[in-house]
């Protein structure tokens, strides 16, 4: 009796951990979900936050490379985008000069060599800071590209303002799983559901031990019961001879 109450208790404690291991994952696997959303969706150019954030932006017209990095072949570019609220603002991107083809009909008809408006290209990478050096030319060369008409004159000053202080690398591609949180998160998540794995298991054979004990105390009680019935039986009949 004492030993089936032992192995329930065993039993009780085991479920309780079985609850606590399976609120542990559910948060883990929420809160790893989120980190990850934050850190590896593409969110809108205008949305950024830290260089950590992977972001698009659709281009409608895009200038000629007025930087270039001939170690890396990357060439640094103005592009106009038009937001959903119809604002348009001027960015700088870098793209590798190899896949210069991908945007020449949006380069050719912002320039007027073509007639035939293209569809906006949306390209992916992640936010760099802009250097000095990068920057003044940028300041330079930017009259090159906007239309006269524009009244904005492009200062050390204002260039955040009008030109953010990062431009969007499109040759740095999307880094899955470098966030130190989001590795720490998924290794206790897994942990945690082998852990929950093994604790159902042992609580299995705990039941069945469980279920075992019980119906051999039953079956011994019943046996003890029909031996009595007997004797009654026996008794009776001698009784009545």
């Amino acid at each position: 009796m004492k030993n089936t109450k032992t192995k329930e208790t065993k039993l009780a404690a085991k479920m309780i951990m079985c609850l606590i291991y399976l609120i542990i994952i559910t948060f883990l696997a929420i809160y790893s979900y989120q980190l990850f959303q934050q850190e590896y969706k593409a969110i809108p150019w205008s949305d950024v936050k830290n260089t950590n954030n992977y972001t698009y932006v659709d281009i409608q017209k895009m200038s000629e490379k007025f930087a270039y990095y001939s170690k890396k072949n990357i060439g640094i570019h103005y592009i106009i985008n038009q937001e959903e609220n119809g604002l348009w603002h001027t960015y700088l991107i870098a793209i590798n000069e190899d896949d210069y083809e991908k945007y020449k009909e949006i380069i050719d008809y912002t320039y007027q060599k073509s007639k035939t408006k293209p569809k906006p290209v949306r390209v992916y990478g992640y936010p760099v800071i802009t250097d000095d050096e990068l920057k003044n030319l940028a300041i330079k060369n930017i009259k090159k590209f906007l239309s006269s008409e524009n009244e904005v004159v492009i200062t050390e000053e204002n260039y955040d303002q009008y030109l953010t202080n990062s431009y969007l690398d499109t040759t740095i591609k999307k880094n899955i799983f470098e966030n130190i949180l989001l590795y720490v998160s998924l290794g206790t998540l897994i942990f945690m559901i082998l852990l929950l794995l093994v604790t159902i298991t042992d609580k299995s054979k705990t039941i069945n031990n469980v279920e075992k004990s019980i119906i051999k105390k039953y079956r011994k009680k019943r046996r003890k019961e029909m031996k009595e019935q007997k004797k009654q039986i026996k008794r009776i009949y001698k009784n009545k001879r």
